[in-house]
Formats: C-alpha cells, sequence, structure tokens
C-alpha cells in the first residue's frame, strides 16, 4: 500500500508520497522533503488528532518523508495523510491498494475542506489510483471524476478504518445526457445543448445589429467589439450573452472544472463545471489578476474563462499592458506562468468581447451630441488597443443611441429563437470538425470554408480595397462560414460573405482610425 497526497501547484500540480519510518530513539518527529510552513506544523495538529481520536501515538522516532525529495510541498492538505501513514505503520497494517488521502486536521480529530480536490483526483485516476479518502464537504467534488471509488470522511477514526473496508468506497453514476445530442433539428435540442435558465433578448430594442453579431459569436466562438455612445445598450446586451452559450462537451467541462477547483471557485455545489464560464473583471484589473500568479500559480480571468467568454466593460479604461497580455493567449489557447524556478502552464482558450466608448467622452460620432474631445485624445484612446489586438476581433458592431421611444419600438427576437440558429450551426461544427469555426487551423480553413465563385471574387476586392491582413481574410471565412452553417448550407455564398465583411469593416468610427487597424 502507498498513500499518497497533492501539491497543487499551478495547473499540474503533484502527486506526493507520504512514507513513515519508526526507529529507536529520543520520540519525537522529523519531517523531511521541502515542506512549507503549514506541514510542517501538521505534526503538533497530527499528534493532538491522533490522541483525541482513541488512538495511541508511537513512543518511538518518526520520520516521515514526502517524496519527491526535490519538489516544493505546500499546503495543509497533508494532514490526513500524514496521521493515516503513522497509524497504518504503527499498527502494521498494510491495506492491498493505493489511497490519495486529503484533507485538513483539526485537533479534535475532524476534517477540514481543502481546495483543489478535482484536480488531485483528477491526477491520481491518471496515475492509475482507484481510491481516495476525502473530506465529507470535498466528497461530492471528487466523485465528479469518473471512475474514482472516494470515502468521504468526517472524523479520522473514520478514516482510518476506511483503509481497510473498500466496500464503503463509492463513485457517482454518470449521466451520459452530455455526451450524446441529437444530430437533427427538434425541440429537444435546446433544452440538451443550453442551461434552462436563460435572459430574455426581446427586451433589446432597436439593436438587431448587435444583437445579430451576439448571435454569431455563441454560434462560431467568434471575438466581438461593440462601440458606440453610453447609453446604448452595449453592456445590458453582452450581459445577456450567456444565455446564448451551449453548454460545455464532457471533455471541456473536466479541464475547466480542474481550473476552478485549483481556484478555489466551484462554490457550494461542488459539483463539475457543464455551464459555459463568463467572466467580467473590473477596470483595475492587474496583469497578475488577469493571466495568473502569486505564490502559488493561480489561474487569472483568461483561464477561468477557458471554454468560455471573458468579456471588458469599458475596455479602454483597462491597462494598455493588460490588453496586450490578451495577443499571445488568444492565438496559442494557453499561458505559461513562471515562479522561483517552476512553471506551468495554464489553458486559455475563450472567447474576447469588449465593449467600448467611442472617444473619452462618449460623443464622437453621435447625431444628436457634441464631442469636446480633440483628434489627438481621440487617437491616443483607440491606440490602446493597438491594431494587433483588434486584428484578432472578427466582430465589430457600432451601436447608436435609439430617438424612437419603448412604445413606437418593435419587440426584439427572443431568446429562444437567436438559440435555434445557434444550435444548428454548433452541432454541424462539432459533426463536421470537432471544434469550433473560430478554432480553424489555416489548412482547415482551406479544407471547410468553400465558398462559390462569387463570393470568392467578392472577398478579394474587399480585401484590396480595406488593406485586410491574411488574419482579415482568414476571420472573414471564418465568420462566413458561422453563418453559412446557421442557414444549414454547405457552400459559401455571396450572401454570407457580404455579411461577415460587413462586421469586419462596417464604416463609422473605427473607419476613421483606419490606421490603427
Amino acid at each position: 500500500m502507498n498513500i499518497f497526497c497533492f501539491s497543487p501547484f499551478g495547473y499540474e500540480g503533484s502527486l506526493v508520497t507520504v512514507e513513515v519510518d519508526l526507529r529507536r530513539g529520543i520520540p519525537a518527529v522529523d519531517l523531511v522533503g521541502l515542506a512549507d510552513g503549514a506541514i510542517k506544523e501538521s505534526r503538533e495538529r497530527m499528534k493532538t488528532a491522533i490522541r483525541n481520536s482513541g488512538f495511541e501515538f508511537p513512543g518511538e522516532r518518526v520520520l516521515i518523508s514526502l517524496s519527491p525529495a526535490d519538489l516544493k510541498k505546500e499546503g495543509a492538505g497533508f494532514d490526513l495523510a500524514i496521521a493515516l501513514a503513522v497509524l497504518s505503520r504503527q499498527k502494521e497494517l498494510e491495506p492491498d491498494v493505493d489511497f490519495l488521502v486529503l484533507g485538513e486536521l483539526e485537533l479534535n480529530g475532524r476534517i477540514r475542506p481543502v481546495r483543489a480536490v478535482h484536480a488531485a483526483v483528477s491526477t491520481a485516476h491518471a496515475a492509475g489510483i482507484r481510491y481516495c479518502i476525502i473530506p465529507e464537504e470535498n466528497a461530492d467534488e471528487a466523485r465528479e471524476v469518473s471512475g474514482m471509488k472516494v470515502f468521504g470522511a468526517s472524523n479520522l477514526y473514520d478514516a482510518f478504518h476506511s483503509l481497510f473496508s473498500t466496500d464503503s468506497f463509492t463513485e457517482k453514476n454518470r449521466n451520459s445526457s452530455l455526451k450524446k445530442i441529437p444530430s437533427k433539428d427538434s425541440e429537444e435540442i435546446e433544452g440538451i445543448l443550453f442551461p434552462k435558465e436563460s435572459e430574455d433578448f426581446s427586451e433589446i430594442r432597436n439593436q438587431e445589429k448587435l444583437v445579430r453579431a451576439l448571435q454569431i459569436a455563441a454560434a462560431g466562438f467568434h471575438n466581438l467589439l461593440a462601440y458606440g455612445p453610453p447609453g446604448c445598450g452595449k453592456t445590458l446586451s453582452i450581459m445577456k450573452y450567456p444565455s446564448l452559450l451551449p453548454l460545455l462537451l464532457p471533455d471541456e467541462s473536466q479541464s475547466t472544472t480542474r481550473i476552478y477547483s485549483i481556484a478555489g471557485l466551484l462554490g457550494a455545489e461542488k459539483s463539475s463545471i457543464f455551464r459555459t464560464p463568463f467572466r467580467t473583471p473590473h477596470q483595475t484589473a492587474s496583469i497578475e489578476g488577469m493571466c495568473g500568479g502569486g505564490a502559488r500559480l493561480s489561474p487569472g480571468e483568461i483561464s477561468l474563462a477557458h471554454n468560455g467568454a471573458l468579456f471588458l466593460d469599458e475596455a479602454a479604461e483597462f491597462k494598455t499592458s493588460v490588453l496586450q497580455m490578451l495577443r499571445v493567449p488568444m492565438e496559442t489557447g494557453s499561458i505559461s506562468l513562471s515562479r522561483a524556478g517552476r512553471s506551468t502552464v495554464f489553458p486559455a482558450r475563450f472567447q474576447l468581447l469588449m465593449s467600448a466608448n467611442p472617444c473619452p467622452c462618449g460623443n464622437y460620432g453621435s447625431k444628436d451630441r457634441i464631442c469636446l474631445c480633440s483628434a489627438r485624445s481621440v487617437e491616443q484612446y483607440w491606440r490602446k488597443f493597438s491594431a494587433p489586438l483588434l486584428d484578432r476581433i472578427d466582430l465589430r458592431v457600432q451601436t447608436e443611441t435609439s430617438v424612437k421611444k419603448d412604445s413606437e419600438s418593435k419587440k426584439g427576437i427572443s431568446t429562444h429563437e437567436l438559440r435555434k440558429d445557434i444550435a444548428r450551426a454548433v452541432l454541424i461544427q462539432r459533426n463536421r470538425q470537432g471544434k469550433r469555426n473560430a478554432l480553424l487551423s489555416p489548412s482547415e480553413i482551406a479544407e471547410f470554408c468553400r465558398c462559390t465563385p462569387e463570393a470568392t471574387l467578392y472577398l478579394d476586392e474587399k480585401s484590396r480595397l480595406f488593406e485586410f491582413s491574411s488574419r482579415s481574410v482568414s476571420g472573414c471565412l471564418k465568420v462566413a462560414r458561422t453563418i453559412t452553417d446557421m442557414k444549414q448550407k454547405e457552400i459559401i455564398g455571396i450572401e454570407e460573405m457580404e455579411e461577415a465583411v460587413s462586421f469586419r469593416k462596417n464604416g463609422g468610427i473605427l473607419e476613421t482610425t483606419a490606421t490603427l487597424l
């Protein structure tokens, strides 16, 4: 039998073997293996908890080894593993299976919950360990890992006796409803593909183009920028965007849940995350808060938005360094962090949504308001985004303040109607290429984004007219592919290409700052 624990550091973390040796000498507890302060203090917690749980602490000299020896171990989750290893060695009992053990001990023997349980259990399962002893509050989180048998212990006494009674370990019955989605168009698809709770898009009036752009973005995972005067409905519309996002697939859910487990953000239910993440950091967010870092290399906002959307409201108010930091993760889908000679790679495949005013005062380009900003201040305002960042945004929408009264404007399209086209496109993409259109590589674009001669000619003409970069042309093709999928067509036509190009170069304010694009 081997008892393993888990040292959370970055995305991967490390399994740690806990070994105990009893030898002659002055009674004491020696702990080796690069343990931090919290683990060293566990010696006293462990001794008191063993005695208060009805066991006798060994009278010999106790040597506790945490291996690998050259790996720094951190956190209070080692308490229970060390205590069980000491008791097993003292009683010379050796169960015939390996265990992952996590938990912090109170002096009375009760076990406190710890963080990163899902990440620890996933790592242990990949290493071939099939049994784990977890704090009772974390048991449901551990059972989300398929194939892992879990015992939720409330105290040290129960945890020790579970080592010799594997029948008390249980695993969760898997629900396969999200693994198989019907390929035909039916009313059942919405209930399976989307969350039940939703915001009503029909409340949004006179912003048809923005709603259409959000629909396309949800269908193809495209990046989006909405800009316009204050109060026109940019933030209101985008905050309803999660209602259009399909639920995560099981593989996507596993990686997202692992990130939230490491960050300690799984919530009270401690269950797998199937709802697509939607993160809205504040404008004062630092680079470390966005990309991750800290003493234990915790995930940042871009990793918490993995497989989901990252919404930057009033994007121009973010620090320029923060905005420019997004460029590489947007391209690679991951971010590498380093600290004190150790490094980790967090997944960061996110969809970027941004809203911004047209200028510092917000009135530039408005028909009924006066802009007091100079041409230089407007240019500096937009220069914060930089051309390479804006070039990665396929959907750009200029919004206007409506002059119609609510009684005169017609009701917007409902969430249910928007979801129909999104569902068609998502199912087509999953069956055809196994990924969203925005993530297609250049070779995949050539394979899947086939166009009619008219559509190809139109894109060539507009590319020369607007001086599109290679990335811009690829973006137009991917957006056109998504629009075509929403219409359930195979070949990209002239109508789909015209709409895609209109979102890439839609006139207005961005045209006056062409040097930035």
